[in-house]
């Protein structure tokens, strides 16, 4: 399907649960290279196995792919990220809004994003009423994001300890961040996976942390009055 935001429709890719009664809705958002990975596949038959409708946003175009596929550098993709992710975020925020509306979801809506994922969960989650709960893998908010945030749903981060992307410090401080805004917030560490573990498929820890995310999306979404 494609949802109207800001910039235009944007395409969604929908993995609905099978059974009777609304179910909460999971947004998420991919990394720099797209939804190419089979584990998003697994990620998807974790999340309807526990109720849950799961949608692929495409905030990153075909465009976006390659462009960041082709930069060298760090430091030039973090120039076009900056220049991007103002449409990426507003995209995310829209789709949440869209599926809130939805009899089928009953109007709880829970974010999970991974790696520059991540960054474009986290600032939609902010002080964002249609956003229910926020799984963030493996990354936090965009580098420089100065925008204050007064709140956060209730926030799972899931890391691994050999992430040298985005380091575990990077996790607990967020983690402090969101109890310090009086909000619930808990990290699940992987002992010696790498940035990219949740999207290697097959492997007992992207497995293992699918099926994390899941549980506590599914116990959040339910406890949404």
């Amino acid at each position: 399907m494609n949802v109207p935001t800001p910039t235009g429709p944007v395409a969604m890719e929908a993995f609905e649960h099978q059974g009777q009664g609304p179910h909460s809705a999971i947004v998420v958002l991919s990394g720099s290279k797209g939804f190419g990975s089979p584990a998003y596949g697994e990620m998807a038959q974790a999340f309807n196995a526990a109720g849950l409708d799961v949608f692929l946003l495409h905030v990153l175009s075909r465009e976006d792919v390659r462009v960041i596929a082709g930069t060298n550098g760090a430091a030039a993709r973090k120039r076009y990220y900056a220049q991007r992710l103002p449409d990426w975020i507003g995209s995310a925020r829209a789709a949440a809004a869209f599926l809130k509306t939805q009899p089928r979801h009953a109007g709880t809506i829970g974010l999970l994003g991974i790696s520059l994922g991540a960054n474009v969960a986290a600032a939609s989650a902010a002080d964002n009423v249609d956003v229910a709960a926020l799984v963030l893998v493996d990354g936090g908010f965009p580098e420089g994001y100065s925008r204050q945030v007064r709140a956060l749903p209730p926030l799972q981060l899931i890391w691994g300890s050999a992430d040298r992307v985005f380091p575990l410090s990077l996790g607990r401080d967020l983690e402090r961040m969101a109890r310090g805004l009086g909000g619930k917030a808990s990290l699940d560490v992987y002992e010696g996976a790498g940035h990219d573990f949740f999207l290697r498929p097959g492997t007992s820890q992207a497995r293992a942390a699918h099926q994390s995310a899941a549980d506590f999306l599914q116990r959040r979404l339910a406890q949404r009055p």
